[in-house]
């Protein structure tokens, strides 16, 4: 992190939805060593089993205060619009504003088929993966609207999508279904809202070393398939996406709308 980033950041707010795990915690710290002010929200304060955070007994946003930094949560369910419009209204009430969204929230069912994938699991997918996205994204604008421009934006927001949203992936039919609608919103929504300076990018991660991805990294065959079909020698980790996303929250991708940035060393392009 350079000190670029921390002046980009010094007294912004930003908003992480999946903030107590994997992507969406070390999002939430990477913004807040930059100097943001973050509301962290989930389903659950405390991270996920299984996962490869340090400091995992201590909650994000306790984290982020432990350090100096600045951090609210919020119980939140990011398929709910109720809950996600609290989300946004709590940082508001708090800091004045919303400079940053983050719509992180996801999940990945286990590997099947379309011929074994039932209807309710394709529901959920769609809520969860792709609608909070959606609601995330319609009440982040609708609040960025009403703000001044700030370091040349009324806002920023990044969608966390997947390589899954680019490429087919074996056995993840609505997960793919859901990633490929995030990245084609994103690319939509900044179409419609560049010209009111509102950024609006994603990033697609590749496999990481999170709780969501545990079973295919423990299993030693899927581990090697995985790492023969990414050049990178090393499979990639959370704070590879809180890079980033740091990036596109900040003013130096002040140009960037519409983007979408692969994290997945090499892996698309393979």
């Amino acid at each position: 992190m350079t000190d670029v980033f921390l002046a980009r950041l010094a007294g912004r707010t930003a908003a992480v939805t999946g903030s107590s795990s994997g992507n969406g915690r070390a999002i939430a710290l990477a913004l807040a060593a930059a100097g943001a002010s973050v509301v962290c929200s989930d389903l659950q304060k405390s991270t996920k089993d299984g996962g490869y955070e340090a400091n995992a007994d201590r909650d994000t946003d306790d984290v982020i205060r432990a350090n100096g930094g600045t951090a609210e949560y919020l119980d939140a369910d990011a398929s709910n619009a109720r809950d996600v419009q609290a989300v946004v209204d709590r940082a508001v009430q708090a800091f004045g504003r919303l400079d940053i969204m983050v719509n992180n929230a996801g999940i990945l069912n286990a590997p099947h088929t379309i011929v074994e994938e039932t209807e309710a699991e394709f529901d959920r997918t769609m809520l969860i993966n792709c609608k909070s996205v959606w609601l995330g994204c319609k009440s982040a604008i609708t609040q960025m609207r009403r703000q001044d421009v700030v370091d040349g934006a009324r806002g920023r927001i990044v969608n966390i999508a997947s390589t899954g949203g680019l490429v087919g992936l074996p056995q993840a039919p609505a997960y793919c279904t859901a990633k490929g609608a995030v990245v084609n919103l994103t690319r939509q929504l900044a179409v419609d809202f560049s010209a009111e300076r509102i950024n609006i990018n994603a990033v697609c991660p590749g496999f990481l070393h999170t709780a969501m991805l545990r079973p295919l990294i423990d299993d030693p065959e899927l581990n090697q398939l995985l790492r023969e079909k990414t050049p990178w020698p090393e499979l990639g980790h959370a704070e590879d996406v809180a890079n980033a996303t740091l990036f596109l929250a900040s003013g130096n991708a002040s140009w960037a709308s519409g983007s979408i940035l692969t994290i997945d060393g090499g892996y698309t392009a393979a």
